[in-house]
């Protein structure tokens, strides 16, 4: 589909959802206090799928059916996506959800997969960012090529899923539709989740902040299945009302709700929570959301917002907080902490999680940089491994002989002082300065050496060696 058609058609589903909304008020006096619905495929009604308003949580029985009271506040009924079928999707823009009006019933129907899921893939957008229409070529013209190459040379009928974890755009929310496109032409399913920057400041606080998005995506927090991995999408962004003001907040409303999401899933089951601000640092109150988390041993959170990369461990949960689509907002190759452009990608088999990060423009073996400069009497080695965590090692040999584990250390990236340091740098966005990391490593050698080998090893025991000549 080319551009204009593909702008004009969801100009056109966007603007149907906003009559809809506007005349929610008036469609609700019509509605019957219990609505009720069925999920279905082909003529079998499918059971134990979980369907929601965004406040309880109800199972579909034997034939399918279900029932339920929208809360007051509700906007919209949404599925669960069970595992074995096909997302529901508008032009590969997640669509598992119906907008609450005049209706007193509101059916799914589903696609069987024609592959098992058990094994499937997804990548995690963080922060492509866009704020105007340069922003939007480079994304155009360089991330979405980069996916369709790496989803292209995935085995025939890998089943793949993305997931953007928030700052779909820079406060335009008119390039949303611009988002939607990149989407379009990538060519997998695409959930969404809210960003500070995907929010409507001045029309009060946070119960409108969601508006627009809400009109384009649907709930800003729901779940969905793909074999034996469950998936959720939250919201803790929390906008204070005032100009551009927030926090790291999962409101009270999502925390029961999750509750009762979870308590349709299995303890061993693969949990994937995706949300925008990382948790374990800048979450308020992540000590009530780790609660309810406790009985799960296998719990993956996918972030973004720091435009870094980073791993974390807390209370036994891995938080992958991402590096950003657009670097350091489009101005250069690295975010700030010298991770390159990129993106993650994760395979599923069963209930294990495998990872990599890809770099954008870059095969998938890159996945660190050397550095080596000169010091009064020696020389310095520097190797920035931005998708580091504590199982992984990293060696370094000198003229072919094996000198052991290169010292770990907190530090900047060099590329990241060249390009992004001062007052002055980079041009346009001048606020953009080097992140400090503690994905660094460092060996000090006599100037004499010629040859310099590092070969680090990450924790699923894949090797990634490069070598430079001094």
């Amino acid at each position: 589909m080319n551009r204009r058609s593909f702008i004009q058609s969801f100009g056109l589903i966007t603007g149907c959802a906003f009559i809809t909304l506007k005349s929610s008020a008036f469609d609700n006096l019509k509605r019957n206090k219990t609505i009720s619905g069925k999920v279905s495929s082909g003529k079998k009604g499918i059971a134990n799928v979980a369907v929601s308003d965004g406040f309880s949580v109800v199972l579909t029985d034997s034939s399918g059916n279900y029932s339920i009271t929208p809360h007051e506040r509700a906007s919209s009924i949404f599925m669960s996506t069970p595992s074995g079928y096909e997302f529901k999707t508008d032009y590969n823009v997640a669509r598992q959800y119906e907008k609450l009006g005049s209706k007193n019933e509101y059916d799914f129907v589903l696609q069987p997969l024609k592959v098992k899921d058990d094994k499937h893939t997804f990548i995690i957008w963080a922060d492509p960012q866009v704020k105007n229409k340069k922003d939007v070529a480079q994304m155009m013209n360089t991330t979405v090529p980069d996916v369709q190459q790496l989803i292209a040379s995935f085995p025939k009928d890998t089943l793949v899923h993305g997931i953007g974890v928030g700052d779909l755009v820079w406060d335009d929310l008119t390039l949303f539709k611009n988002y939607n496109e990149a989407v379009s032409q990538m060519n997998i399913p695409f959930f969404q989740a809210l960003g500070n920057h995907d929010m409507d400041y001045r029309m009060g606080g946070d119960e409108t902040s969601d508006k627009t998005f809400k009109e384009m995506y649907g709930p800003t927090y729901y779940s969905f299945n793909r074999g034996q991995a469950h998936y959720v999408v939250l919201d803790d962004v929390r906008y204070l009302g005032n100009e551009r003001e927030y926090d790291g907040f999962i409101t009270e409303d999502q925390l029961n709700w999750l509750e009762k999401d979870l308590k349709q899933v299995s303890k061993d089951s693969l949990l994937i929570i995706n949300l925008h601000i990382p948790v374990y640092n800048q979450v308020k109150n992540n000590t009530d959301f780790y609660a309810l988390l406790k009985e799960y041993d296998n719990v993956h959170i996918m972030s973004g917002h720091t435009h870094v990369n980073a791993n974390n461990i807390s209370n036994g949960i891995f938080e992958h907080n991402h590096g950003a689509v657009c670097g350091a907002w489009w101005t250069g190759p690295i975010c700030g902490d010298g991770t390159p452009r990129g993106y993650g990608v994760y395979n599923v088999e069963g209930n294990q999680l495998k990872w990599y990060y890809k770099a954008t423009g870059e095969d998938r073996n890159e996945q660190m940089r050397l550095y080596v400069d000169k010091l009064t009497d020696q020389m310095r080695l520097i190797v920035n491994v931005w998708n580091w965590d504590p199982q992984w090692t990293v060696s370094y040999y000198l003229d072919g002989e094996t000198l052991g584990l290169m010292e770990h250390q907190l530090g900047l990236d060099p590329m990241a002082i060249e390009l992004y340091k001062g007052p002055e740098l980079p041009n346009p966005r001048k606020f953009v300065e080097p992140n400090q990391t503690d994905h660094l490593f460092v060996a000090h050698f006599k100037p004499s050496v010629k040859r310099v080998r590092v070969v680090v090893k990450d924790r699923f025991g894949t090797e990634y060696k490069k070598e430079i000549t001094v």
